[in-house]
C-alpha cells in the first residue's frame, strides 16, 4: 500500500497498543515503524527487473521481521525500559507494527515475499488497490484524534474502532474477488474457452469494479465486471505473442524471474526492433507501470541479442480523465469502457511530452 497509508495504520497499532502510557509519541513511533519494511526501496539490486522483484523481499519477510522485532523490544526494553507494561506487550506491539504493513501489502497486486528465503511465488491476494480512501480515511482520522487529544482514553478507543472497520472493509474485499473470478468463470465457459492462467484486480481507488484476465497461449482475455452489473463480463481478445518472444527472450535470466514473479500474467510486444514485456497485473489496461525490453531483435528479424540491465520501458501516461469513466462503468453495467482502445496503447512507442500521437 501507499506510504501514508501504511504510517497510520502502524501509527493507529502503537497508539491501541501503547498509548495509555507514551500518548503522542506511540503513534509517531508506530509511524516510522510502520513504513520500515519499505526502506528497501533505498537499495539497487542490479537492473530493473531486479529492483522490481527483489523489492518485498527480505524486509517484508514473516521470518526476518520476527526476528527484528524480537530485537528492537530488546532494546527499548534494555535501554527505555517502561516498569507499567510487560516486555511481551512491547515486543508484541512491535511485530503487530512490523506485521500488519508486509499483510496488508500482500491483499494488493503487486506480490510480497513472506516466506523469505523460500523461493515460494510471492503472495499477491490482489482484493485491493495500491490506494484505497476506504481502508485509509479511518486510520487517519483517528491518528489525527490522537495527536489532537495526546491519546487519552476516548481517543484510544478511535484506535481501536478504526483498526477494526479497516479490517473488516479489508476482509470484505475478498468477497468482492469471489464475485469477479466467479463471474470470469462462468464467462469463459459460455464463451467454451479454456485458458491457462486467471487474475482478478479492483480498478483504481475502489471495490466497485474489477478487471479481470484469463491468458490462453498466445493471447489473452480481459474484461471488466462489477457489484452493479447484471450480465456476464463481456471478454475482449488480445495478443500475446508469447511463442515468438520467446524464442528470442530464451536464456533470459530476467525473463524467467518475471514469469515466476508475475505467474506468467505477462504480455509480449515488438516495439522498434525490442521485445518488450508487460506485467499485466499491475496498473489499468493500456497503462501499465512496469514494462521492461528485454531482447534486441536484427532489421530482419532472424537474430536476436538479450539485454542484460534492463531498464524500465517508457509507459503511456495515464489519463486521470478516464476515473470518472471508470466510476460510471462501475455503477452501470451497460457502459462502455474502451478496453480494446486503451490496449492498443501497448504495442506503441508512447509519445514524448507535448507530442500528439
Amino acid at each position: 500500500m501507499d506510504s501514508l497509508t501504511q504510517a497510520v495504520l502502524g501509527a493507529s497499532v502503537g497508539g491501541a497498543m501503547l498509548g495509555r502510557w507514551h500518548g503522542r509519541k506511540a503513534l509517531i513511533a508506530g509511524a516510522v515503524l510502520g513504513t520500515l519494511p519499505d526502506m528497501d526501496v533505498v537499495l539497487d539490486f542490479g537492473d530493473a527487473v531486479a529492483d522490481m522483484t527483489y523489492h518485498r523481499g527480505f524486509s517484508h519477510s514473516l521470518f526476518v521481521l520476527t526476528a527484528l522485532s524480537l530485537l528492537l523490544a530488546f532494546l527499548a526494553r534494555r535501554f527505555r525500559p517502561h516498569p507499567d507494561y510487560t516486555a511481551v506487550r512491547l515486543w508484541l506491539c512491535v511485530w503487530l507494527i512490523l506485521v500488519t504493513h508486509v499483510l496488508l501489502d500482500a491483499f494488493t497486486t503487486y506480490g510480497t515475499q513472506l516466506f523469505w528465503p523460500m523461493t515460494t511465488a510471492p503472495v499477491a491476494i490482489s482484493s485491493i488497490f495500491i490506494i484505497d480512501p476506504i481502508f485509509t480515511l479511518p486510520l487517519l482520522l483517528a491518528v489525527i484524534v490522537g495527536l489532537i487529544s495526546g491519546l487519552n482514553r476516548a481517543a484510544i478507543r478511535w484506535q481501536h474502532a478504526a483498526l477494526m472497520l479497516s479490517s473488516l472493509y479489508l476482509l470484505s474485499t475478498l468477497a468482492g474477488k469471489y464475485m469477479a473470478e466467479h463471474r470470469l468463470d462462468r464467462a469463459l465457459a459460455v464463451a467454451g474457452i479454456e485458458t491457462e492462467h486467471r487474475f482478478s484486480s479492483p480498478t483504481p481507488f475502489n471495490t466497485l469494479l474489477w478487471r479481470v484476465v484469463a491468458v490462453d497461449g498466445d493471447q489473452y482475455y480481459e474484461g471488466l465486471t462489477g457489484w452493479f452489473d447484471s450480465s456476464l463480463p463481456e471478454l475482449i481478445k488480445l495478443p500475446r505473442n508469447y511463442s515468438e518472444a520467446s524464442q528470442a527472450l530464451e536464456g533470459s535470466v530476467q525473463h524467467q524471474r518475471l514469469r515466476w514473479f508475475t505467474r506468467d500474467m505477462l504480455r509480449y510486444d515488438l516495439i522498434q526492433g525490442q521485445w518488450v514485456v508487460t506485467d499485466l497485473r499491475l496498473g489499468m489496461t493500456g497503462y501499465h507501470p512496469f514494462r521492461f525490453a528485454l531482447a534486441n531483435v536484427s532489421d530482419d528479424g532472424q537474430t536476436s541479442s538479450l539485454i542484460r540491465d534492463s531498464e524500465l520501458w517508457p509507459a503511456p501516461s495515464a489519463d486521470l480523465g478516464q476515473l470518472g469513466d471508470l466510476f460510471r462503468r462501475a455503477v452501470d453495467g451497460e457502459y462502455r469502457f474502451p478496453l480494446e482502445a486503451l490496449a492498443s496503447n501497448l504495442g506503441e512507442m508512447p509519445a514524448a511530452p507535448g507530442q500528439v500521437r
